[in-house]
């Protein structure tokens, strides 16, 4: 095995280097804001935290729930035993009851719109008899996501010392969801729901204020404090804000406003790359073809500190693979990574795909490239 490198670009442009700007100092416990297209941690405090998550747990009670009905075990029309402990369950509710027949849809709007405890818990139930049981799923897509500091105790976020979380755990757990189901997640931008004829907004009050925030999800107990989570899409890119533990709803949605408008403000928003075009050409071995095109499937939209993609020799943007690459190889296997650096600094590094299938070779195609390897 060797380490193939290769350089592709200098983006170099006749301008003043410019000072990147400080990220805020924000009223909160702790706080994160990412680039949701690829993944970047573009500024944070305590973002390894262990942090209670309250409600913001909602947002993988759903992510589970989602995940149930694509796979055919609910359907949203599906009506659901209301029992007694998803009734009598404590905080926040959407007032279901037992006499009153009530649908999966019907449950999925009142616990991501009115944050409802007792429909997390009916959901729960109906996915996997009981809300322990829900919960061992809930930890399994955690784990399945990557979420190494993140440990669920029920499906509500009620407190429970074991229950906890870190902002950069429900940054990227928020990703996956926005990812995974798009429709869905759109549920999460609707500003009020009437159930048992009672009408309850939305409690992310920043849906009212800013046309380009889309969700996501509220949380509050007395130990947690308040918290946000705040999506914006503006076109160009998506930033998601997560911000903890601040003293009051207000505060946490002018913390979260002040953290996305930074975002907006301190990263310019810079494609380097279409998508589908081939940044490299890597060699394959014992296949029908002789090399692969790598890069990626969507355009690679970066978001670059201000003034920096028009500031001399800033940026640098490399391409490593390991090889050898044998056949077969099939589109949108990842086949590299592309690493890039800011003023020398590593700025993240992000997996190339193979952009066309490269199936095995004929016997004597194998052999011709068995002979290669050796020679190598």
């Amino acid at each position: 095995m060797r380490l193939l490198a290769v350089l592709l670009a200098f983006i170099c442009f006749n301008a003043t280097a410019q000072v990147i700007e400080p990220s805020p100092a924000l009223a909160a416990r702790a706080w994160a804001l990412i680039d949701h297209g690829t993944g970047q941690l573009l500024a944070a405090q305590n973002p390894d935290q262990k942090v209670e998550p309250a409600s913001l747990t909602k947002i993988m009670t759903s992510y589970v729930v989602y995940a149930a009905l694509r796979d055919g075990k609910l359907k949203r029309d599906q009506v659901v035993p209301v029992s007694e402990l998803a009734r009598k369950t404590l905080g926040s509710r959407m007032f279901i009851d037992p006499k009153i027949p009530v649908t999966v849809e019907e449950l999925l709007h009142g616990m991501v719109i009115q944050s409802g405890n007792d429909a997390s818990i009916a959901l729960a139930e109906a996915v996997a008899g009981s809300e322990d049981a829900f919960t061992n799923l809930m930890n399994a897509e955690a784990k399945r996501l990557g979420l190494t500091d993140t440990h669920f105790v029920n499906a509500t976020g009620l407190p429970d010392p074991a229950h906890m979380s870190t902002v950069i755990d429900l940054a990227r757990l928020t990703t996956a969801l926005i990812r995974d189901f798009p429709e869905d997640y759109k549920l999460y931008a609707v500003r009020e729901y009437t159930y048992n004829k009672i009408k309850q907004p939305n409690r992310n009050r920043l849906l009212w204020s800013d046309a380009a925030i889309d969700g996501v999800k509220t949380g509050h107990t007395e130990s947690a404090g308040y918290c946000l989570i705040a999506s914006r899409h503006d076109g160009a890119r998506r930033l998601t804000a997560v911000v903890v533990g601040t003293a009051s709803d207000q505060a946490r949605v002018q913390e979260t406003q002040a953290l996305l408008h930074y975002g907006a403000r301190a990263f310019d928003a810079v494609k380097l790359y279409d998508k589908g075009q081939p940044l490299t050409k890597l060699k394959i071995y014992k296949g029908q073809q002789e090399s692969v095109g790598a890069g990626f499937t969507q355009d690679f939209v970066l978001s670059l500190p201000r003034g920096v993609a028009t500031s001399p020799d800033r940026i640098k943007v490399e391409v490593t693979s390991r090889q050898p690459l044998i056949a077969p190889v099939k589109q949108g296997d990842t086949v590299a990574t592309l690493r890039l650096s800011v003023d020398g600094k590593p700025y993240g590094d992000h997996p190339l795909v193979a952009l066309t299938d490269v199936p095995v070779a004929g016997l004597i195609g194998r052999t011709w490239g068995a002979l290669r390897l050796w020679l190598q």
